[in-house]
């Protein structure tokens, strides 16, 4: 099987099943994905609390609940996704893709430009391709890498502020709220780039199943059992 060195371009057969995701890859995937969802949840009623419910919310202790489990997931998504970038340096070529795009590569530009004709139906067939497309790693960088990074330090950022100057919390998230000028536009930027994220996975969601059915590999199972495979009937 011949592939284009830095688009990951299947150019010619016989295709063959291969290995892309490696298990530290998947299993941040899904710990991603099931993080997402409390947190999106408890982060929507932090920026819209309810009306305290049950009597003095001192006693009910019902709203801390909501905050306690926002931060424990916050933590687990921060600390999982710190674990994706050390991989992305120990791991296979296929783990670097998510933030080290070949971008001085003609090939992977024209890559880029064949897969987006696709997708606008200026071009009738789909390529096969070894990891994500270029198109797929550009919008992951540019919508999943870049919202995550702002909602990791904007969100910790507001939770350093719990804690008095001079703590380690502030003295490592304190010049946050310095560059946004106050706490309102970190909470703003916090909330938005939940907005954004959401967004990025309606559209992953979409695209993963779509090219699964209609592209000429697999897509879904590879994030489960890492491997590639490829599809030999005809489109």
């Amino acid at each position: 099987m011949k592939i284009e060195k830095n688009s990951g371009r299947v150019l010619e057969g016989p295709t063959e099943s291969v290995y892309v995701f490696q298990a530290p890859v998947r299993l941040w995937h899904w710990i991603t994905v099931l993080m997402m969802f409390p947190l999106v949840f408890t982060g929507y009623l932090i920026s819209n609390p309810p009306d305290a419910v049950g009597g003095e919310a001192t006693f009910t202790y019902g709203f801390a609940w909501v905050r306690i489990i926002h931060m424990s997931c916050a933590m687990v998504f921060a600390v999982a996704f710190l674990m994706r970038i050390y991989w992305a340096f120990v791991g296979n070529r296929y783990a670097r893709s998510l933030f080290v795009p070949p971008v001085w590569s003609i090939a992977w530009w024209k890559g880029l430009f064949r897969q987006l004709f696709y997708y606008l139906f200026l071009k009738k067939e789909p390529d096969s391709w070894i990891g994500h497309n270029p198109l797929a790693q550009a919008g992951m960088i540019a919508m999943f890498v870049v919202g995550v990074v702002v909602s990791i330090i904007t969100g910790f950022a507001l939770y350093a502020q719990q804690w008095s100057s001079g703590t380690g919390w502030m003295a490592a998230f304190g010049w946050v709220h310095s560059l946004f000028g106050d706490a309102q536009a970190v909470r703003t930027t916090h909330h938005l780039a939940m907005y954004y994220l959401l967004i990025f996975t309606i559209m992953h969601i979409y695209m993963a199943f779509r090219e699964d059915i209609m592209g000429r590999e697999t897509v879904v199972s590879t994030m489960v059992n890492g491997i590639r495979a490829f599809k030999t009937r005809e489109h």
